[in-house]
C-alpha cells in the first residue's frame, strides 16, 4: 500500500467490523393516555437510531386503534455491534389521522442503547413526556437474538362457522397467535387483519420467522385466539385453541390442518356446545432464508466499479483549493472516500481488478466531453490492479484532462448495468455489482438518472453515491429510497431500493470507519433481497470450489 493509500485509510481509521448477530425487538405499552379526554388513543411507536449525531427513523409499529395497553405484533430487527454504542429512541404517537406521525400527537419518548436492552433482555422504562417530565405510560422492550433459526414460515389461515357476536351484522374476526415462553409468559407473534362481516373468514397469507414463531422448538405451545373486532377497542372474545409448529407442518404437503375454536365459558355452561367455529391452516411453507455470507461463501464475487466526477466545479487540480488537488501527504476527499469503500469491497473480489471511470471532462486526444471514460484511458480494459491501481490511475490522469461538465451520471449507471444484465442470464449467484459514484455537485441529468436507477433495480447491482465538498446536495436525497419510493419520469417505481447517498462532509470528524459502515450497511441485504426475489440459491462451498478454474 502506498503512502497516500495508507494515509487515506489511516485518516478514516479503517478496521474490520462485523455484525455479531441480529436482534429482534418487541414492544408493549401500558397506560397510554389520549390528549383528548373523551376518546381512547390510537398508539403507534416509531423507532429511531442515532447516526452521526442525528436521529434517523428505522421503522415503526402498526397503529392499534382505541387501545391504552397495546401489544404490538411488529418486530424490529436490528444488527447488533458489540463495539458500538447503538443509541435508540422509541417515540410514542397518537395517530388521530391517516397522515401518519407527522400530523399526530407526540406523547413522549424513551431513550436507551441496544446494549442495555440486550443485557437485560426485558427493559421497562417510563415515558418521558414533551418537556422532559416523567409520564405514567410504561414501555417494555423485549430482545431476542436471531440465531440459527432464520428460516421463515408462510402460513395461510381461514375459519368457518365462527360464532356471531354482533346484533345487526356478522362478526368481524381476526386471529392472534402467541408463543408460550419457557417462563409461561406469552409473546404475541402475529395478528392478522380483520375480515369484516364474515363468519367464514379467509385471512391473508403471512410470513414469520421460525425464531419468532417458536424459538426453533417445533413442539413449543402456541396459543391462538380469535376475536370479533369492535371500533371502540373492546374486542369480543370468540374462542381459542392450542397448536404447535409440529402440528402446523402437517399442512406442508397440501393437506389442511384444523382446530376447533373453543370458548371455555360456553363449554362449561352449554350442554350441547361443540365449538365456536373451526380454524383451518390451508398452507404451511418453509422458506429458507439465505444470508449474505451464504452467497459470498458460495462464490459470489463483488464486482466493484468507481466513477469519479471531473467537472470544472471541482476547481483547477493545480490549485490547493481544488477538490482534486493532490497534496503529497494529505489525501483529498475523493481519495478518502474511494479508499474507505474500496478497501472493504476488495476483500470480496478474487482478482482485485477494478474498473475506474470518469465523467464530465474533456479527454485526449480530441478533448471531447465524455461521461464514461476509462481513468487509465484504456477503453478496452478500464480495470486497475487493486485500490492502489485506481489511486495511481486517478493521480496520473488529472494533468491530462480538461475539467468541464455537465454532471451527468446516467451514462455510467447504464454502462455498469449492461455488465450486470449479462449476469442475469446465468441464473446463478456469481457476480453482484457495486458502483461507487464520487461527485461534487448536484447532477444535471436527473430524469435520465432516475430512469437508469429504476432499470438497474431489476439487476444484481447497488449504487453508492458520495457527495464531495460543500455543495447543496438536497436534491440528491430523492435518489435514496429511504424517504419514499423513487420513480422514473414515467412513474415506474424501483423494484428494490439500491441507492445509498451520503455527503462526505458528514464524516470528516466521524468515528473510525463511519463512512464505509454507512454506505455499505445496506449492501448485504440488497444482495440477499435480489437473489431471494429471483429464487436463486447460493452454491454450497464444495460446488463453488469444484467449478472454479485453477491456474497452473
Amino acid at each position: 500500500m502506498s503512502d497516500i493509500l495508507e494515509s487515506a485509510a489511516g485518516s478514516l481509521g479503517l478496521f474490520s467490523s462485523s455484525c455479531l448477530t441480529k436482534v429482534e425487538l418487541r414492544l408493549t405499552c401500558k397506560g397510554v393516555s389520549d390528549r383528548d379526554a373523551l376518546s381512547r388513543p390510537d398508539p403507534c411507536v416509531v423507532l429511531n437510531m442515532q447516526s452521526h449525531g442525528r436521529w434517523m427513523e428505522v421503522d415503526r409499529t402498526e397503529v392499534i386503534r382505541s387501545c391504552v395497553n397495546p401489544t404490538y405484533s411488529k418486530v424490529f430487527t436490528l444488527d447488533f455491534y458489540f463495539e458500538e454504542v447503538q443509541r435508540l429512541r422509541f417515540e410514542l404517537f397518537d395517530i388521530n389521522s391517516h397522515n401518519g406521525p407527522k400530523e399526530a400527537d407526540f406523547l413522549g419518548s424513551v431513550e436507551c442503547t441496544l446494549g442495555q436492552i440486550v443485557s437485560q433482555r426485558n427493559l421497562t422504562k417510563a415515558l418521558l413526556r414533551p418537556g422532559g417530565t416523567v409520564g405514567k405510560t410504561i414501555i417494555t422492550i423485549t430482545a431476542e437474538e436471531l440465531t440459527g433459526n432464520d428460516d421463515y414460515i408462510e402460513l395461510s389461515f381461514s375459519a368457518r362457522k365462527l360464532d356471531d357476536k354482533d346484533f345487526f351484522s356478522k362478526s368481524d374476526p381476526f386471529l392472534e397467535i402467541y408463543r408460550v415462553n419457557d417462563d409461561a409468559t406469552m409473546q404475541l407473534v402475529y395478528r392478522t387483519e380483520t375480515v369484516m362481516n364474515n363468519l367464514n373468514p379467509v385471512w391473508k397469507t403471512f410470513k414469520v420467522s421460525l425464531n419468532s414463531l417458536c424459538s426453533g422448538d417445533h413442539d413449543r405451545k402456541l396459543q391462538c385466539t380469535v376475536w370479533d373486532w369492535d371500533s371502540n377497542g373492546k374486542h369480543d372474545y370468540i374462542g381459542e385453541f392450542e397448536a404447535s409448529f409440529k402440528e402446523m407442518r402437517g399442512a406442508i404437503d397440501g393437506r389442511q390442518v384444523q382446530w376447533p375454536c373453543m370458548n371455555p365459558k360456553y363449554r362449561t355452561k352449554k350442554k350441547n356446545y361443540k365449538n365456536s367455529g373451526i380454524v383451518i391452516l390451508n398452507q404451511c411453507k418453509i422458506i429458507k432464508m439465505h444470508s449474505f455470507l451464504d452467497y459470498i461463501m458460495g462464490g459470489c464475487q463483488i464486482q466493484f466499479t468507481v466513477a469519479i466526477d471531473f467537472t470544472a466545479s471541482n476547481g483547477d487540480p493545480r490549485n490547493s483549493c481544488s477538490l482534486h488537488y493532490i497534496h503529497p501527504f494529505q489525501p483529498n476527499e475523493y481519495l478518502k472516500a474511494l479508499v474507505a469503500v474500496g478497501e472493504i469491497c476488495q476483500d470480496y473480489d478474487s482478482d482485485k481488478m477494478f474498473p475506474a471511470f470518469g465523467f464530465g471532462a474533456r479527454i485526449p486526444p480530441d478533448f471531447k466531453v465524455s461521461h464514461d471514460f476509462a481513468v487509465n484511458f484504456n477503453k478496452d480494459n478500464p480495470e486497475c490492479a487493486g485500490i492502489q491501481g485506481v489511486v495511481e490511475a486517478y493521480q496520473a490522469c488529472l494533468p491530462k484532462l480538461q475539467l468541464y461538465g455537465p454532471t451527468n451520471i446516467a451514462p455510467i449507471i447504464q454502462k455498469v448495468a449492461k455488465s450486470a444484465s449479462q449476469e442475469v442470464h446465468t441464473k446463478e449467484a456469481m457476480q453482484y455489482f457495486i458502483l461507487l459514484i464520487l461527485t461534487d455537485g448536484v447532477i444535471t441529468d436527473m430524469a435520465d438518472t432516475r430512469e437508469a436507477i429504476v432499470q438497474a433495480s431489476y439487476l444484481p447491482m447497488s449504487i453508492i453515491i458520495v457527495g464531495i465538498g460543500n455543495a447543496d446536495f438536497g436534491d440528491m436525497q430523492m435518489l435514496d429510497g429511504d424517504d419514499g419510493i423513487l420513480r422514473s419520469p414515467k412513474g415506474e417505481p424501483v423494484l428494490r431500493d439500491i441507492v445509498q447517498f451520503v455527503p462526505f462532509r458528514n464524516f470528516k470528524h466521524a468515528s473510525p470507519a463511519a463512512l464505509a459502515k454507512s454506505v455499505l450497511a445496506e449492501v448485504p441485504n440488497q444482495v440477499v433481497d435480489y437473489y431471494n426475489s429471483k429464487g436463486i440459491k447460493p452454491k454450497v462451498p464444495s460446488e463453488y470450489q469444484s467449478s472454479r478454474p485453477f491456474g497452473p
